[in-house]
């Protein structure tokens, strides 16, 4: 009777957090990915602002735990909140966005997710390897900080190096 109640109760845990995973939808698989782009770019433009592309799908539970991760994390959401502008590209069989990955140099090499930085006139600057951010089962909140400190615009700015 006891195996059967754990297994009662572990097949309602897995059924609830799988669930869960399924509510979460970052990712938009009829998005007009260039267009969204090119939207992007000019807000950053205007608010002196980064692009952060979080390449992946729905049906990634690594984007999902980056996500978790930035949006959660106070420090980390509000470093991101204020160096950047976030847009989750879709990669999925419902669209692969093939022309925007070919445009970025094709970062789907990677693995997903994968993170492309566009400096504020839509220009890439970095293709991140999520794998190196990764600690365990999950990320590494300090790696993930330093990511995107050193790729803010301050970071790669001349004049922060001025004397």
């Amino acid at each position: 009777m006891k195996k059967l109640y754990f297994l009662l109760l572990f097949v309602g845990l897995m059924t609830i957090s799988f669930a869960q995973h399924e509510k979460v939808k970052l990712y938009d698989t009829a998005a007009n990915a260039y267009n969204d782009i090119s939207n992007i770019v000019k807000m950053a433009a205007s608010s002196q602002k980064h692009v952060i592309i979080m390449a992946g799908g729905n049906w990634c539970s690594w984007c999902l735990r980056f996500n978790e991760l930035i949006t959660t994390d106070s420090q980390l959401d509000s470093i991101v909140k204020a160096d950047y502008i976030v847009y989750h590209l879709n990669f999925s069989k419902e669209n692969k966005n093939e022309a925007t990955f070919a445009k970025y140099g094709y970062p789907q090499r990677f693995g997903f997710p994968v993170f492309i930085i566009l400096d504020q006139n839509g220009t890439r600057i970095h293709t991140q390897n999520s794998g190196l951010l990764e600690e365990g089962k999950g990320y590494s909140r300090d790696k993930v900080k330093e990511f995107f400190l050193q790729w803010n615009r301050k970071a790669i700015s001349p004049d922060s190096y001025k004397n």
